[in-house]
């Protein structure tokens, strides 16, 4: 018998450290925009907005058909969690960028918007729920606790932005960004709801599918950003060890935020499985939501790619240290449970 081909020891070592084909694509595509920024700059002859748009509402409809009522109302059991979550994402997160603004100056005002747009996202679905499982908590309530905080990011997110950023969306703006928002994003998801008991079981049958297909979409949204910033030149005033300073700046913040969160659950008196739920939903930051509600919130806005940068270094490391930090919880679970 032929037996089967030994994996590749590099892909197993990158995929063990968190690293996967889609963060690789994220570097590969900031690349392209940096080498022909012509390709999705406004110049193009392709139409990116109206595909990126189409992408987006598409996005939001698929994740509303994947929304299960029944698992929502089951991680409602325990109310103190999903406060403690929604109150790490939408409130400790935005005080923690409000209180090293004074750092920045005047001349890091663009940079500090950025990271303070990072702040004021929601938390990622998929990844929190994964984590969760793998670290042996009340998975349950991280579907519940993941689904609520996308939810509510539709509303906070930009309400957030548009109190302590210039979004570009001021005066008679903010009712067309209102009816943006509503028909590109509440109403595929409020579809996607009603359509749940009659698609669900088939979203969930192809659910690897139209994650490559959400990973898609924000490749092209990352590549447009990007290639009218490289085009602008809005990052030629950054050297690489600026890059880098950000780098360490996204995993103090990622790591700061566990540890206050994970000290609350405990000062509560949070279960194990509980208080997993709680780091890993109240840490993550979910980069489908911030490159979608960058091209809404700061719309023509040739700065949207400095907008996504610290996103994008976070969603990175975010995914790097989640991964090792769920490992470690699981292996302790296990060891408990022998």
């Amino acid at each position: 018998m032929t037996q089967p081909a030994p994996p590749n020891r590099f892909v197993a070592l990158l995929s063990r450290a968190g690293l996967d084909w889609f963060l690789l694509a994220l570097l590969g595509v900031v690349a392209l925009a940096y080498w022909q920024p012509g390709l999705g700059s406004k110049a193009s002859p392709v139409p990116w907005h109206l595909i990126t748009t189409v992408g987006v509402a598409l996005v939001f409809f698929f994740y509303g058909l994947k929304l299960n009522l029944d698992k929502l109302r089951e991680g409602m059991r325990n109310w103190r969690l999903p406060v403690v979550v929604q109150l790490a994402t939408f409130g400790l997160f935005p005080a923690l960028a409000l209180l090293v603004k004074p750092l920045f100056g005047a001349s890091g005002e663009p940079l500090w918007q950025s990271i303070f747009f990072l702040c004021a996202l929601p938390s990622t679905v998929s990844t929190s729920v994964v984590m969760v499982s793998i670290a042996g908590g009340n998975l349950p309530a991280a579907i519940f606790n993941a689904s609520l905080s996308s939810l509510l990011g539709i509303v906070l997110t930009p309400l957030l932005t548009s109190l302590f950023l210039h979004t570009g969306t001021g005066g008679g703006q903010l009712w067309g960004l209102a009816l943006e928002l509503l028909w590109q994003v509440v109403l595929p998801v409020g579809a996607g709801l009603a359509l749940n008991s009659y698609f669900g079981a088939l979203v969930d049958r192809h659910k690897a599918a139209l994650r490559y297909f959400d990973q898609c979409t924000i490749l092209l949204i990352v590549f447009t950003a990007f290639c009218e910033s490289f085009a602008e030149g809005i990052f030629s005033r950054f050297e690489p060890a600026d890059i880098f300073k950000l780098s360490l700046g996204m995993m103090g913040l990622y790591l700061l935020a566990f540890a206050l969160i994970w000290g609350l659950g405990r000062a509560l008196g949070f279960s194990r499985a509980d208080n997993i739920v709680a780091v890993f939903c109240g840490s993550k930051k979910s980069l489908v939501h911030g490159s979608v509600m960058a091209s809404l919130l700061f719309p023509g806005s040739a700065a949207t790619g400095l907008i996504l940068l610290p996103l994008m270094l976070y969603h990175a490391l975010q995914i790097i240290l989640a991964s090792s930090m769920a490992q470690y919880l699981g292996r302790q679970e296990v060891a408990r449970a022998t």
